[in-house]
């Protein structure tokens, strides 16, 4: 797999990241043989430094540093919560209006990974910002309701919690089709065997950030998740409709 750099000077460079890859080696993940790191590593030939994450099952923009100065920068941006980041996701549901979910998380601890963490660490405080861009109704019953509705939502994270969106989404009852862990199996189940759609439907489109050495402004952008792109498609959504999507 050849990973596709969406922007690359002598300091940073940023890639799609395709869901379902690992940023880093996990011990979570101890049979994978595949990371975005050192994938990004050998493809252009210097070493990277991860500077924020995005979940596995998560597409999109995905930014490393060149160098551990940059990445000291870079992270410092992100616990400033100075970056905008611009998410998209299909959740099911009717959502009719924009608002803000204020909602503290408690900590997700693994018990491998998070082993020596405080388990009784206080809930960090997490904010979440959504608006409707379209909303769809298929005429197929599942579970208890008649018909199937779902909305695409653009998402702005806030603060930058584990699994925020996901856990965000399903706090307002919303949850992000494909979500195993915090989503609707019912719905899961109907898009994947009626629709083929494997895996989340959450894609970071787009960055904005200050870049680390003059300080200019840097916008990043993904070409919109195909499999979502796939899945909109057969809900009746055309090319011009993603491109839409994918204009800073």
């Amino acid at each position: 797999m050849t990973l596709t750099i969406v922007y690359q000077d002598e300091y940073i460079v940023a890639i799609e990241k395709p869901a379902g890859l690992l940023v880093h080696r996990s011990m979570l993940d101890k049979h994978e043989t595949q990371f975005a790191m050192q994938m990004l590593r050998d493809q252009i030939g210097q070493h990277v430094f991860p500077v924020h994450r995005l979940d596995r099952p998560t597409s999109g923009v995905l930014l490393f540093a060149l160098s551990s100065e940059v990445a000291t920068v870079l992270s410092q941006q992100f616990a400033e919560q100075t970056v905008d980041k611009t998410y998209y996701a299909i959740v099911r549901g009717y959502v009719h209006e924009a608002g803000l979910i204020d909602y503290a998380l408690k900590e997700k601890l693994d018990k491998i990974a998070d082993k020596m963490a405080d388990p009784n660490k206080p809930a960090q405080e997490a904010q979440t910002a959504y608006e409707p861009v379209a909303r769809f109704e298929l005429p197929f019953a599942v579970g208890r309701y008649a018909s199937a509705r779902y909305s695409l939502l653009k998402v702005k994270p806030v603060t930058g919690r584990k699994h925020q969106i996901r856990r965000h989404m399903a706090h307002i009852r919303h949850p992000i089709v494909g979500d195993t862990t915090h989503g609707d199996g019912k719905q899961n189940a109907f898009a994947r065997q009626q629709f083929g759609f494997e895996g989340l439907a959450l894609t970071c489109q787009a960055m904005r950030l200050r870049h680390p050495v003059d300080n200019s402004e840097l916008q990043l952008n993904a070409a919109f998740d195909k499999r979502m792109t796939a899945l909109l498609g057969l809900w009746g959504w055309t090319a011009n409709d993603i491109i839409t999507l994918e204009k800073p």
